[in-house]
């Protein structure tokens, strides 16, 4: 989706991941859980911090700030795990993402969204949806569904499946 697409206002749940403040859009949004015990899955991506047991559900747990190559969510009070659905390739998985703090659901217009700067050739910003503006803030709008690419979530898929096969013996 293009910021051209973005043409009615939109409500989008924003969260700190360190000093930054990031958005997605409410419709991706499951629910938003205190951290709970995380059970570390080895032989997985360094930013999958394992997985967790929601309601009877094998969920991974994914550190954004990894993923981003920013240093490890430290536990807080505030710290939290938010549900969200990711769809690629016409298949939705649900995976947590850990954030430091949920900061509130902001309606934005498309006036308040700019597109996402084009930083050279060597960082990926396809997965920025554009920037919003508010009160002198900027606050990246994230893609969710194109976050993780297609062999991340097959690796997240396939352990889901094991986790699950282990569950039912």
């Amino acid at each position: 989706m293009s910021i051209s697409s973005i043409t009615e206002s939109t409500q989008y749940l924003s969260f700190k991941l360190g000093e930054e403040i990031f958005a997605v859009d409410v419709a991706k949004v499951r629910e938003i859980l205190d951290v709970t015990a995380i059970t570390k899955v080895p032989q997985t991506p360094d930013f999958m911090r394992g997985v967790i047991n929601l309601r009877g559900s094998v969920v991974p747990v994914m550190d954004m700030r990894l993923k981003f190559g920013m240093p490890p969510t430290e536990r807080t009070v505030n710290t939290c795990i938010i549900v969200m659905e990711v769809t690629q390739d016409g298949e939705t998985t649900v995976l947590g993402s850990l954030a430091d703090s949920v900061q509130e659901v902001l309606d934005l217009e498309p006036d308040q969204i700019e597109a996402a700067p084009r930083i050279g050739t060597r960082l990926r910003s396809d997965f920025i949806k554009g920037m919003g503006k508010q009160n002198e803030r900027f606050i990246i709008i994230l893609d969710i569904d194109r976050i993780f690419n297609a062999g991340e979530l097959e690796v997240i898929a396939g352990t889901m499946t094991e986790m699950d096969g282990e569950s039912d013996q």
